[in-house]
C-alpha cells in the first residue's frame, strides 16, 4: 500500500467502514469478554485461553489501525469524473496479451478491492499500474515478477455499480 496515494472504490470505502464496525462493536468486546474469562482459571504463564484470546485481541486492534490508516489517507475515486475512454479506478479494461495472444478483461480496484480469481486488478499491481492511464489501442508493458508483460488495450469502459 502506497500510504501517500491510495484510492479506494466507493463500495470499497464502504466494506472497509462495515469491517471497522465489526471490530469495534463485535469483536473487541467479546475478545475482551474471553480474556476476561481466561484470566478466572488461575495461572496466566500456563493458560492457553488467554494466550490465544491476548494473541486475538492483538490481531484486532491491528486490524482497526490499519483500517483507521487506510481510511484517513485514501482519495475517494470520483466516478462520475472518470473518463470513459481512459483507464482509471473502476474501469473495466479488455486487453490482447500480446506473448500468449489472448484476450483478458480487468476490473481496475483500490488495493482493498483486488480479487485476482474474479480478474478484479489492484491500481498500483504492476498491471494495474501499467494500464493507468491509457486508452484503447495503446500497448503498455508491465514489469511483473515473472517479466514485462506487454498489453495492447481493446477497450476500456466502466464498471457497473
Amino acid at each position: 500500500m502506497s500510504e501517500n496515494h491510495v484510492v479506494l472504490t466507493k463500495e470499497e470505502r464502504e466494506r472497509l467502514e462495515e469491517e471497522l464496525n465489526d471490530l469495534k462493536t463485535v469483536k473487541r468486546p467479546a475478545v475482551a469478554l474471553e480474556i476476561q474469562e481466561a484470566r478466572s482459571h488461575g495461572d496466566l504463564s500456563e493458560n492457553a485461553e488467554y494466550t490465544e484470546a491476548k494473541n486475538e485481541e492483538a490481531r484486532i486492534n491491528g486490524r482497526i489501525l490499519d483500517i483507521e490508516q487506510i481510511l484517513r489517507v485514501a482519495e475517494l475515486a470520483d466516478e462520475t469524473k472518470l473518463q470513459s475512454d481512459v483507464v482509471g479506478v473502476g474501469s473495466v479494461v479488455r486487453v490482447y496479451d500480446m506473448e500468449y495472444q489472448e484476450e483478458d478483461e480487468y476490473t481496475i480496484v483500490g488495493f482493498t478491492g483486488a480479487d485476482p480469481m474474479q480478474m478484479k486488478i489492484s491500481n498500483e499491481s504492476p498491471i494495474g499500474a501499467a494500464l493507468m492511464g491509457a486508452k484503447a489501442g495503446d500497448v503498455v508493458t508491465a514489469d511483473t515478477p515473472a517479466g514485462p508483460v506487454k498489453l495492447k488495450v481493446l477497450s476500456v469502459g466502466r464498471a457497473s455499480v
